[in-house]
């Protein structure tokens, strides 16, 4: 590491200490500039550079993560966990946690109790899936060999949440996936729940097109944990959104295609499929 690097590292390591002392008072970005003596402008650049987030990205999850803990506890009410988390009211808590958790504060708080959630099978040509769906988007799709195993494992994410039998509009987005049709992904929305690092894991594999691959080693580069492969391939583990959330693009860096969750043989089709598909569309 050159001056520069280690000046511009002392920095970041500054600004992030003042951001996780002074989250309460929610600092602009002009005033954490100042504390680390450089303009707002470059400090943007350099510390989403070195953090991979801005400081804004940053200093939202250092405030859900403490009203996540105060939640955790259950002896405060929402509002005093939003006012304690440096927050104007209970509206921008649950805008934070929308945009983060997936979820509003009271069904977090609740372990997704109160939440709809509507699931049903399917059969595509790589196996049985079983989808499902809050009102927000899809939550969860996993491929099957015995229904009631799959159910088990679908509830164990959402405890207490109230489940119905039935399709809804959401499902038919997810299917056309399944017929190569690959022309409108915007049109299918994902309520996922997971921890920052999890969230950034699966986010990094949505950027990787449809027809390629991508390795362990290259998506702990890409979310900036050169040195974390071993924890990016136990968040890809944990991906709740089946196909989706390519986390079959994944291969070993000897080229390997590696383990899948739901089978190396459907790894291998669906990477074989999706190829063969992304030639005919060029």
């Amino acid at each position: 590491m050159n001056v520069q690097e280690q000046t511009d590292f002392n920095r970041i390591a500054l600004a992030i200490g003042y951001i996780r002392e002074h989250f309460r008072q929610q600092p602009v970005l002009n005033q954490i500039a100042e504390n680390v003596h450089v303009s707002p402008f470059h400090f943007q650049r350099l510390f989403t550079e070195w953090a991979g987030v801005s400081p804004k990205k940053f200093l939202q999850y250092i405030t859900v993560e403490h009203a996540r803990k105060m939640l955790e506890e259950g002896k405060s009410s929402l509002f005093d966990t939003a006012l304690e988390s440096g927050l104007s009211g209970t509206g921008r808590l649950h805008d934070l946690f929308i945009n983060i958790e997936g979820m509003t504060p009271g069904e977090y708080k609740n372990g997704g109790e109160n939440l709809l959630i509507h699931y049903d099978f399917a059969q595509t040509a790589f196996g049985n899936i079983l989808l499902a769906a809050t009102s927000r988007g899809i939550c969860h799709l996993a491929f099957y060999e015995e229904e009631t195993a799959a159910i088990t494992v679908m509830k164990a994410r959402f405890q207490k949440a109230n489940y119905i039998h039935g399709s809804v509009p959401e499902h038919a987005g997810v299917l056309q996936f399944f017929e190569r049709d690959w022309s409108s992904p915007q049109q299918v929305k994902l309520h996922l729940k997971g921890t920052d690092f999890q969230l950034k894991v699966w986010e990094a594999l949505l950027k990787i097109p449809v027809g390629q691959l991508s390795t362990y080693g290259n998506l702990a580069a890409y979310i900036d944990k050169p040195g974390a492969s071993r924890a990016v391939g136990t968040a890809i583990g944990d991906n709740p959104v089946a196909f989706l959330i390519p986390c079959h693009r994944v291969i070993r860096s000897t080229g390997e295609f590696g383990q899948y969750m739901w089978g190396p043989e459907r790894k291998t089709a669906m990477i074989g499929w999706e190829a063969a598909g992304a030639d005919k569309s060029v």
